[in-house]
């Protein structure tokens, strides 16, 4: 089932700033709340830490990195206008 959504041209902006390259939109905010939904599956899970966890949890900290890059890129475009 596909819905319509009416967002600002703010909130485009930065849906399509976050968005990878061949990514859909439906794509993108999956990814972006899987990743919440990922870390509270964390909550607890302390006693049975192995191999797998600790490379979602580098995937998660790589995946962070990115976005705060490409929001502190977005800042340094903006000081040109």
């Amino acid at each position: 089932m596909v819905k319509t959504i009416t967002i600002t041209e703010e909130a485009y902006n930065k849906l399509a700033w976050n968005k990878d390259k061949g990514e859909s939109f439906s794509e993108m905010i999956n990814r972006s709340f899987a990743n919440k939904e990922d870390m509270s599956k964390l909550i607890g899970a302390w006693k049975e830490v192995n191999d797998t966890l600790i490379e979602e949890m580098k995937n998660g900290v790589e995946r962070r990195r990115k976005t705060a890059g490409r929001e502190r890129m977005k800042e340094v475009l903006r000081s040109f206008d």
